[in-house]
């Protein structure tokens, strides 16, 4: 498509944003929806987030994803918080929606449709997840408004995992939601039907590591879902094969938040997870 003076745009602002796949899925995405816009990058110091956000505003950028180190700093910038990014206390796409920026967090949604693209059933179910940072925090609170059963978070600072499970507890009173150190035993896995790891254990620069013990014996039954997706198979990932556990890939999340981003932005319903994946090139 030609771009034109109708031509609208859309951005992801982080700090560094040159490794960023977004621009690939979403100028793929506008081509294939016939939708007249451009997407882009902009590196945003962090002392410049205000003026970014101000910057959106005035240049009628009808919306932007939003990466590390920024997806807690826009927060105050923005005019209104949907329930669950509030929740999250993370923003990772803002909707400029005539002049007001809202802000969203698509991460956790993104998780869930992953799983569920699978065939799996979340609901009720016992999940024990690794981690308690930023990533966690989307997964945990996406997981409990999608209605689990059991919420385990194992994270090494309990401190940190408790904060979580405490905020999930005030907010969604009918799921059980409980801490442990980030030393997993088979016992602990024993009544557990999702393991999912969202600590940086098992991408590129650590891909030798994983979150758990190599040495557990796992139910058979157990679903292994890794939200690093660069490389495609981490150990975890390889471990749980090896062992013929189901696993669900990172690159399923990475896929499906953009595409709700793409959603919010201009009210298309999506189907295109396939063509998405085969342009990746992953």
């Amino acid at each position: 498509m030609k771009i034109s003076g109708k031509t609208k745009v859309a951005c992801l602002i982080g700090h560094p944003v040159e490794h960023s796949f977004s621009p690939y899925i979403h100028n793929f995405l506008a081509k294939e929806y016939n939708v007249d816009l451009r997407y882009t990058c902009f590196d945003v110091n962090p002392t410049d987030v205000k003026e970014a956000l101000q910057g959106i505003k005035a240049l009628g950028i009808i919306g932007s994803n939003v990466t590390i180190p920024h997806k807690i700093e826009v927060i105050p910038y923005l005019d209104e918080v949907e329930r669950n990014a509030a929740i999250i206390g993370s923003v990772n796409t803002i909707k400029n929606h005539e002049g007001r920026l809202i802000g969203y967090n698509t991460d956790g949604v993104g998780f869930i449709k992953s799983v569920l693209d699978e065939g799996h059933i979340l609901k009720d179910k016992h999940v024990m997840v690794l981690g308690a940072g930023g990533a966690s925090r989307a997964v945990v609170v996406a997981l409990a408004a999608h209605g689990v059963g059991k919420i385990t978070i194992c994270n090494n600072t309990l401190e940190k995992a408790e904060s979580l499970a405490e905020n999930v507890r005030s907010n969604f009173e009918e799921v059980e939601v409980n801490v442990m150190p980030l030393a997993v035993t088979s016992k602990d896995l024993k009544d557990v039907n999702f393991l999912i790891n969202t600590t940086p254990l098992g991408m590129s620069s650590k891909k030798d590591l994983m979150p758990i013990d190599q040495n557990i014996v796992p139910p058979s039954d157990l679903v292994v879902c890794d939200i690093v997706y660069t490389p495609h198979d981490t150990k975890l990932l390889k471990w749980a094969m090896q062992r013929q556990l189901k696993v669900v890939h990172g690159i399923g999340m990475l896929i499906n938040q953009a595409i709700a981003s793409f959603e919010i932005w201009t009210g298309l319903e999506i189907d295109a997870y396939e063509k998405v994946y085969e342009i990746l090139e992953l």
